[in-house]
């Protein structure tokens, strides 16, 4: 009988419990939910997310050639300080920053409102 389970090797540049951010799957979840509405509306065409030892960061285009539009991050290292979240703009200035997820996508949300008329 051969043992398999003591050639265990591990796949190179496999994630390790280094500490890479990521976003959870409710987190995950809002941000796409929005995503999908302003794709909708005709403000955004792609996306990209970056998961790194730092932070976690999903940036939103409105054309694919271009700087993102919007920049949602994660970045546990100032839970304690700022806040978790940070909504950044396309020059790179923080718009907003928090410790709540909703809190950081109004200014997003807010976009997607059109007033009705009777």
């Amino acid at each position: 009988m051969v043992n398999y389970s003591s050639n265990v090797t591990p796949f190179p540049g496999a994630a390790t419990s280094s500490g890479q951010i990521g976003f959870d799957r409710q987190e995950l979840s809002q941000i796409m939910n929005l995503y999908g509405r302003m794709v909708a509306a005709g403000n955004w065409r792609d996306y990209a997310i970056d998961m790194g030892r730092e932070a976690a960061i999903f940036s939103a285009f409105r054309r694919t050639a271009e700087r993102p539009q919007y920049r949602i991050e994660k970045r546990p290292s100032l839970r304690n300080k700022q806040g978790l979240w940070a909504l950044t703009g396309e020059n790179g200035v923080v718009l907003k920053r928090g410790h709540e997820l909703p809190g950081i996508l109004a200014p997003l949300e807010r976009k997607l409102m059109k007033l009705v008329e009777d």
